[in-house]
């Protein structure tokens, strides 16, 4: 006999704590952003053949790699990105 719609779902969603390329899990992003943005992801994704989620995946690790080869080993500044929590909206200078 085959699963139910919600008994795959419901296994989906247990596997999510150990998805991802490492196995160290997937988290769920759920936001509006603006068109432009929006728009630019999907030439994007379209131009190297992979879906937006990849696209976002890539241009996330490429600038925190990028990040992360300025800052010295053992610094402080280097704890401080490491341990940095994200900022709430009214803890953003000048964000629009």
């Amino acid at each position: 006999m085959t699963d139910t719609t919600a008994q795959r779902q419901a296994r989906y969603r247990a596997n999510r704590p150990m998805a991802g390329t490492e196995g160290n899990g997937a988290h769920r992003l759920d936001m509006w952003i603006d068109s432009r943005a929006y728009y630019a992801l999907g030439r994007l994704a379209r131009r190297y053949g992979v879906t937006r989620r990849k696209m976002i995946e890539r241009l996330v690790c490429a600038e925190d790699d990028r990040i992360l080869a300025t800052l010295h080993i053992d610094t402080a500044e280097l704890d401080h990105y490491l341990q940095s929590k994200t900022l709430r909206r009214n803890d953003c200078p000048n964000e629009s």
